[in-house]
């Protein structure tokens, strides 16, 4: 990657132990090692200002480390990848404009499409249904699943609690547009992750066990007297794709009432 001037003078941190830093990269390399290699990542300052992240494990360490790196960029980092040890060297300009340009394009492009995480929600709960799945836990769990298919709300979340700072003006102001635009993500975020939790709910109670508190025959009655003392529903606006879905994935019950002659 081509560093440019005000890139350079942003290589070194200048207060290597400033709050919550080691933790944040700890958190985002285990995060991208996963459960393979998650629990040996280690993080500890340069003597010079800093960070170093290194593997316990040398089976695929190579690969790991530019996984690291690639994400440790994104989120603002200069980088350097050494054959067994990861360099964290401070803020880059380069970086910085780089998470701009990928925050604004996911606000125009996958979080502006709220049918996606709709139809998302839909297939993973009627998945789950048949699969088994506990009702009452479903909508965490579809709510889980569309946040990792989102992918900014865990890197977002690897990012609190983090102490962002710089002496230089530029990376100030970069800084403050990528705390501007991450927050308009993490807002964006909870709209879909609300969305699809509805949706979960509304599949998991269609979905749910039949009441036999009541005769079927009699249920069936009252709601063919309420239909007949209802008047017509009238013309309105016709419904979203989100709707449709839903009503097409939740199971009716169908209940058959018997005329006595």
């Amino acid at each position: 990657m081509t560093m440019d001037s005000a890139d350079i003078s942003s290589r070194f941190l200048e207060d290597p132990a400033y709050h919550g830093q080691e933790q944040v990269v700890q958190r985002v390399c285990a995060r991208v090692a996963g459960p393979v290699a998650g629990a040996g990542v280690h993080v500890a300052g340069l003597p010079l200002g800093g960070l170093q992240v290194w593997l316990d494990d040398p089976g695929h360490r190579w690969r790991f480390y530019h996984r690291m790196a690639r994400e440790l960029r994104l989120a603002g980092w200069h980088t350097e990848t050494g054959p067994d040890r990861l360099l964290l060297l401070g803020w880059s300009a380069v970086c910085l404009s780089h998470r701009a340009r990928m925050l604004s394009a996911a606000l125009t492009g996958r979080l502006a499409d709220f049918d996606k995480t709709a139809f998302t929600a839909v297939m993973l709960s009627t998945r789950l249904c048949h699969e088994g799945f506990p009702i009452e836990e479903l909508p965490a769990e579809v709510e889980a699943r569309c946040g990792d298919a989102l992918r900014w709300p865990a890197r977002l979340a690897d990012l609190d609690g983090l102490e962002r700072r710089s002496s230089l003006e530029p990376l100030r102001l970069r800084l403050a547009q990528v705390a501007g635009l991450e927050a308009k993500v993490s807002r964006r975020c909870g709209e879909h992750l609300s969305l699809a939790s509805k949706v979960a709910r509304t599949v998991a109670g269609g979905a749910g066990p039949v009441s036999t508190g009541a005769d079927p025959s009699r249920t069936g009655q009252s709601r063919a007297d309420k239909s007949r003392a209802v008047p017509s529903r009238t013309a309105g606006p016709r419904a979203g794709l989100t709707e449709r879905m839903v009503c097409v994935s939740v199971p009716n019950n169908v209940t058959t009432s018997t005329r006595t002659t």
